[in-house]
């Protein structure tokens, strides 16, 4: 008989089909790509956060578990505030109980090589304090962050020797297979750099010569691990910088590799580069699997098979190009922490229930700012170690009411249908999704589309009554009389007083991003924080002149640095940028603008008002007032963004 749990093998045939590599059997073509959050602590070692968050990920069915960028030379390669460091005095336990926990799990568990080469000395994306003593790159050369010095032979040899003791621990602590990472503009990759590397001796001229430190490494864990061991190459189908390789070039390095290893893994670009980076980690400008056609590429000149990224998240689209040949395995980096739980949702047939990456970078801001992983769409990422402790259950079923069916309120209910509480969600309009509307109004912005939708089927299946086009009054809540109250009204648009503002001319932001074809040609926008920078985006898009108005001295100064590298591109590329300027007065024939002392106007068919928001605190005041156990969730607790309002909703749903 069939098994209708696994309803996905039948949508997804190549995606759930096995594979062998090396000597392990992978139950599926899905790999949980390399990540190394910095749960990590200051002896190089494994924390048991880190270890949590591998953990679920092997529960939520990939194939693999892979961490990412262990070092293997910390004396030179540490790139990173905190990495874990395959040379550190013990080292071992935390190691053998990752291993453990991913297969206690059900996955296999793999482990990423690897060494900064000069961003082992110098300031880099993830490391600013507690660098190596010395920057040793192939050449002798000056960056931006300080002095690079020629990496000695006898240097090159030790770290290759390093590779092959540092694959022996990962073999002996229980990982099933390590990758070798050759890409990102990490060591290996620096070495294969032909601007970089102008060595004369023999590990310098000739792509083979600059090749030749790579394969040493990968022949010295080979000799480590036997013949059997799976040994995975991360290398570059394209550098797409003028400092790298190009394609041609690529598929040279891969067919060079092709009787070494096991898997090759192809990405791209160059961590270390801000215009790259956004391309390494695809942005939300860019569409899903932008990478792949390069691995499908590489994938014709060798027999090895071939492993893809970029910013995967929808299983039909993995089905599609494993059946077609493009690649044989598909790996997930961003997709697997907004919801570990991808490959079996998938095998169950319930992709429609996946969480959908927003590409905000929410996860890489965390990392580098807080020390840890976080994810706007998935709150319990980076909580995965008390998240595995049982919660205390409701003492009995409570009559909870939800005002507002944004992200906060659809999560709170969701949350407090689950735990088997009486939910029921009153939204004043006629639809849920609140704000996420406007949010996801933008060409780009289809993930938050996709999210709006996942809610809604949540609040269904959870059982929560919803109540439309009802404004939830105090009279309302008195009647209700509920013995929980979740207050989640959101925010209001910020209307300054500015004079002028009450013509016809002048849009509100969510107005202008749900309804563009009310804007005219020419849009100034007075605001350049992320919704003013957005909304000059996707406006030029559809065909407007944009130009943003904005006080402070750079647009987007909020956001993550990770995010604003991929936006500010695109803004610079949509609109006119004039910032340290202030809005003095609308006129019918534009906005009257002050910079430097002089006064000029920005001729404009529409004004938009792009200037924050605000919590109704007096509104929630009122409300809050009315039951005895109340929680205030969302925008109207403090505005912020989304993964604010889905962690307030789910952290407090989880106290009734």
């Amino acid at each position: 008989m069939g098994n209708k749990c696994n309803a996905g093998k039948k949508l997804y045939p190549h995606l759930f089909s096995s594979l062998r590599v090396g000597n392990i059997r992978m139950k599926n073509r899905i790999i949980c790509a390399p990540t190394s959050p910095s749960m990590i602590d200051l002896n190089g070692h494994f924390t048991p956060e880190m270890i949590a968050y591998l953990e679920e990920k092997a529960k939520g069915g990939a194939g693999v578990v892979t961490y990412g960028e262990a070092i293997v030379h910390s004396s030179t390669g540490k790139s990173h505030n905190k990495q874990l460091q395959l040379d550190a005095f013990g080292v071992r336990q935390g190691m053998c109980e990752a291993a453990r926990a991913i297969h206690n799990a059900g996955a296999y568990a793999n482990i990423q090589l690897s060494h900064g080469g000069m961003y082992g000395g110098l300031a880099s994306v993830g490391g600013d304090v507690d660098t190596c003593k010395e920057a040793y790159g192939p050449s002798d050369m000056s960056m931006p962050a300080g002095e690079v010095k020629e990496m000695p032979a006898a240097m090159i040899y030790e770290i290759i020797r390093s590779y092959g003791k540092a694959a022996k621990l990962c073999k002996e602590t229980g990982f099933d297979m390590v990758q070798v990472h050759a890409a990102h503009g990490w060591l290996f990759s620096q070495f294969l750099s032909p601007v970089w590397n102008r060595r004369t001796d023999e590990f310098g001229g000739s792509l083979e010569n600059r090749a030749r430190f790579f394969i040493m490494a990968l022949e010295e864990v080979r000799k480590a691990v036997g013949p059997q061991f799976p040994i995975e190459a991360r290398i570059s189908g394209d550098d797409l910088t003028d400092k790298g390789l190009g394609l041609e070039d690529c598929i040279r390095v891969a067919q060079m590799i092709d009787d070494k290893v096991d898997l090759i893994n192809v990405s791209c670009g160059n961590h270390e580069d801000p215009d790259m980076f956004c391309r390494t980690h695809p942005s939300a400008f860019y569409p899903r699997g932008v990478n792949v056609y390069l691995a499908a590429e590489i994938k014709k000149h060798v027999k090895t098979p071939v492993a893809c990224v970029g910013s995967l998240n929808d299983p039909a689209q993995m089905e599609k190009i494993i059946a077609s040949g493009q690649a044989d395995a598909v790996e997930l980096g961003r997709a697997s922490l907004a919801d570990p739980y991808l490959p079996s949702k998938a095998l169950a047939g319930c992709a429609d229930d996946i969480t959908p990456c927003l590409r905000c970078y929410e996860c890489f801001g965390a990392t580098g700012e807080l020390e840890m992983v976080k994810c706007a769409v998935n709150p319990t990422m980076g909580e995965q170690l008390s998240a595995k402790y049982p919660k205390k259950e409701p003492e009995y079923s409570k009559k909870v009411l939800v005002i507002g069916g944004g992200p906060a309120g659809m999560e709170a209910a969701i949350t407090a249908a689950e735990r088997g509480h009486d939910v029921t969600l009153v939204e004043k309009t006629d639809k849920l999704g609140g704000n996420l509307h406007p949010a996801g109004a933008a060409y780009f912005k289809e993930d938050i589309k996709k999210l709006i939708g996942v809610l809604e089927r949540r609040t269904a299946r959870a059982g929560v009554k919803v109540v439309l086009n009802t404004e939830a009054t105090p009279d309302y809540v008195k009647d209700f009389a509920p013995d929980t109250l979740f207050v989640a009204i959101g925010s209001n648009e910020l209307c300054p007083p500015i004079k002028g503002m009450d013509q016809d001319h002048v849009v509100m932001a969510i107005d202008a991003e749900l309804h563009p074809e009310k804007l005219g040609k020419r849009v100034a926008i007075m605001g350049g924080g992320l919704v003013g920078a957005e909304g000059a985006v996707g406006f030029a898009h559809e065909g407007k002149e944009c130009t943003i108005i904005e006080m402070k001295s750079s647009i987007a100064e909020e956001v993550n640095s990770f995010y604003r590298g991929g936006l500010l591109p695109e803004v610079e590329k949509s609109a006119e940028c004039l910032v340290n300027t202030t809005v003095k007065e609308i006129l019918p024939a534009g906005v009257l603008c002050e910079r430097d002392g002089r006064e000029f106007l920005v001729e404009a068919d529409t004004v938009v008002c792009a200037l924050g928001f605000r919590a109704p605190y007096d509104k929630v005041d009122e409300l809050a007032n009315l039951a005895e156990e109340t929680y205030i969730i969302g925008d109207c607790k403090k505005v912020g963004k989304i993964y604010d309002a889905m962690n307030t909703a789910y952290y407090s749903a989880l106290l009734v």
